[in-house]
């Protein structure tokens, strides 16, 4: 079974709209376009190809995909981020794209969390989610995902698409990698671990 691990950028308050420019993704007026950009420091750049090296597979949503099919074609050849992102296999889920032009891209068709579960079940790799945050959306409704490497950034948005949203599948989770940028940014892995579990706390528990 290959892992399905979803990486994005996160406000405190678990915004995770258009965090690198301010045209990315307007959707219900959102005015903070690029939230994410003035907290991206050296460290975080060198740490970019252990993670994409680690995928066999992209896997996107519609508006991340158009962003990155405009941008990582362009770098060259000696660039090692934009030289893997070109050369990984990718799969795109769209409801409004009829074709996918980006070198080794392939439309999903059908159901996509169909279509997803039967990626996971094939060979080839770690399928890595960038971005793409309404299909995220269908990937935790449907309990797809198995590890979160999350960049939480030191701001408040107060509005905004949540990375967490109703509908998330309750599950358990273990912090498995944890460390701190200079610019307050806070990179953490969590992984899949059994399901959620309950108490009390109190004196009548005995718990306090």
């Amino acid at each position: 079974m290959r892992k399905l691990m979803v990486t994005t950028f996160m406000s405190l308050d678990g915004v995770v709209q258009a965090p690198g420019g301010g045209d990315e993704d307007r959707d219900g007026g959102f005015e903070h376009g690029g939230w994410a950009v003035p907290h991206i420091d050296q460290r975080f750049l060198e740490q970019v190809p252990s993670v994409t090296g680690r995928a066999g597979a992209l896997l996107l949503g519609r508006r991340t995909y158009d962003i990155f099919a405009a941008t990582w074609p362009l770098a060259g050849t000696d660039d090692p981020i934009g030289a893997r992102m070109n050369s990984l296999p990718k799969y795109v889920a769209s409801r409004t794209l009829d074709t996918v032009s980006w070198q080794n891209s392939t439309l999903l068709t059908g159901d996509v969390p169909e279509a997803v579960g039967k990626l996971k079940q094939g060979e080839g790799g770690e399928i890595q989610v960038h971005g793409s945050g309404g299909l995220i959306q269908t990937l935790l409704r449907h309990d797809l995902v198995d590890e979160f490497h999350l960049l939480v950034l030191p701001v408040l948005l107060g509005s905004g698409k949540r990375l967490f949203s109703e509908g998330t599948v309750p599950a358990g989770l273990k912090l498995v990698e944890n460390a701190t940028l200079s610019t307050g940014v806070i990179v953490s892995t969590y992984v899949r671990e059994g399901t959620v579990e309950y108490g009390a706390i109190g004196p009548e528990t005995g718990n306090w």
